[in-house]
């Protein structure tokens, strides 16, 4: 993760093979580098050689695992004992 991968998210959308006018949408998820995403580049070659499904659109979405950390001032502090 700290080499930079973050979640990868792809949706996924295809014609079906017997009837090409139909599309059906994929979704595919994995740790994956950004920008150029590389697992994400290996499977849709993959697709693209091996399965009938011509693809039509892919969306990609990505959010980093490791972030700054999110603080928020507070006013004020009471304690209880």
């Amino acid at each position: 993760m700290l080499a930079g991968y973050s979640l990868t998210t792809a949706e996924i959308i295809y014609r079906l093979p017997d009837h090409p006018h139909l599309m059906q949408s994929y979704i595919w998820q994995e740790y994956d580098l950004h920008p150029r995403f590389p697992k994400l580049q290996s499977f849709l070659d993959f697709w693209s050689r091996n399965l009938e499904g011509k693809l039509h659109q892919v969306l990609v979405a990505h959010a980093s695992l490791i972030k700054p950390c999110e603080m928020r001032l507070i006013g004020a502090e009471y304690r209880l004992n």
